[in-house]
């Protein structure tokens, strides 16, 4: 059985004046495993890796791993929109010991199908790591096909994917065509219960940051077939997976564990920016009503 199951957590990655907050970042690790959260994501698009430097990204990795210490999986985010700087990035998880590698599809350059294919194909030759796909049309400009997924997933270490397209229709095609110990994981928290509804392995989620439990919770419901508990955990947290997009993603989740009080900056770098008065406003509605502050 594929081992990617569950809810994984795009952990954010807390600073301080644009700084590392390292011990931050070990208590949200913390704060995540007593949760019940099934596997921690470093360094992903939540975890705002697209304004790290390349030491930056190797120090987290590691941090992540060390303080884990083998209690619950680390999928660490290796992706670029180049090639030779992902097996690069992905060499480096692979020796701090992480377990698997989260790839995103090449950004901006807009590669074809059999681009894509090629660059992961070249990863996957030049790192034995186990590599999960991660497919999010909405921030990349490219939309990585069900037949490519399924061409991808004949390579021995691409074990799964992480499907951000919110289209349980292409999800479908994607678990139809692939093997059946392939991870399908849903990217977005809205279609993480459908998604294991119809064969998907779990989510790797930006709601867990704030609500671990719940959506860890969520998940062991939906993987054992308990769909009353599964939908009621489901519409629980909604309102709070709906708040965790009230802007730029992960903007909502550390201005949230800021006012919960598990970090001490909730500031993003730049290009991100602060919420607005009004949306702060409405996210501490949520948080509040929902019982984390």
């Amino acid at each position: 059985m594929n081992k990617f199951r569950g809810a994984f957590v795009a952990i954010v990655t807390p600073f301080i004046d644009g700084k590392l907050d390292e011990q931050g970042l070990q208590d949200l690790i913390e704060f995540q495993i007593a949760g019940g959260t099934h596997g921690i994501v470093p360094c992903g698009t939540t975890g705002e890796s697209a304004t790290m430097s390349h030491a930056e990204h190797r120090r987290v990795v590691e941090l992540t791993v060390k303080t884990v210490a083998g209690r619950v999986l680390v999928l660490a985010g290796t992706g670029s929109n180049s090639t030779s700087e992902s097996i690069e990035l992905t060499r480096a998880a692979k020796e701090a010991g992480a377990d698997g590698a989260l790839m995103i599809t090449p950004y901006y350059n807009k590669p074809s199908q059999e681009g894509l294919f090629q660059h992961f194909k070249a990863v996957a030759e030049a790192v034995d790591l186990p590599i999960i796909l991660y497919n999010v049309p909405s921030r990349t400009a490219v939309n990585m096909l069900p037949e490519t997924v399924a061409r991808c997933a004949q390579i021995a270490n691409i074990v799964g994917v992480k499907e951000a397209t919110a289209d349980l229709n292409q999800i479908s095609q994607v678990i139809r065509l692939c093997p059946k110990d392939f991870a399908v994981m849903s990217g977005d928290d809205f279609t993480s219960m459908p998604t294991v509804m119809i064969g998907g392995t779990g989510v790797i989620s930006v709601t867990s940051n704030v609500a671990p439990k719940d959506m860890a919770a969520m998940m062991d419901a939906a993987l054992a077939g308990d769909i009353a508990k599964a939908q009621e955990l489901h519409y629980k947290l909604l309102p709070l997976m709906q708040a965790m997009f009230i802007d730029t993603n992960p903007v909502p989740a550390k201005t949230a564990l800021m006012m919960m009080g598990k970090i001490k900056s909730g500031l993003p770098r730049l290009p991100l920016y602060k919420m607005n008065e009004g949306n702060e406003d409405k996210l501490k509605k949520v948080i509040t009503a929902y019982g984390l502050i």
